[in-house]
């Protein structure tokens, strides 16, 4: 099994691009448990404010100005809930 486009979008938002990036794969990213990658991002004048993502070796993190913190993969909706959430926070509107 190849990894499965699961979301994928690119739009404009508040100023800036969204761009939801996330595949079913068959194996998971070491060191998480799930069969998800995912790399999402909210960028404004060519600087991320917001992005969530798990890479190998590193897992799932989100990135929030510049603080980067872990954070657990539940399910695809609650990740994208999440990300929602603090995109508004950083002042992309809802």
């Amino acid at each position: 099994m190849v990894a499965i486009p699961i979301q994928r979008i690119k739009r404009a938002h508040a100023g800036g691009v969204v761009e939801i990036n996330i595949w079913r794969v068959p194996d998971p990213v070491p060191p998480c448990a799930h069969h998800y990658k995912y790399r999402l991002v909210f960028v404004v004048a060519g600087k991320r404010l917001v992005g969530f993502d798990n890479e190998r070796g590193k897992g799932g993190h989100r990135h929030a100005g510049d603080r980067e913190t872990p954070c657990t993969f539940v399910d695809v909706e609650t990740l994208l809930a999440d990300f929602w959430r603090v995109v508004t926070e950083q002042g992309g509107e809802g």
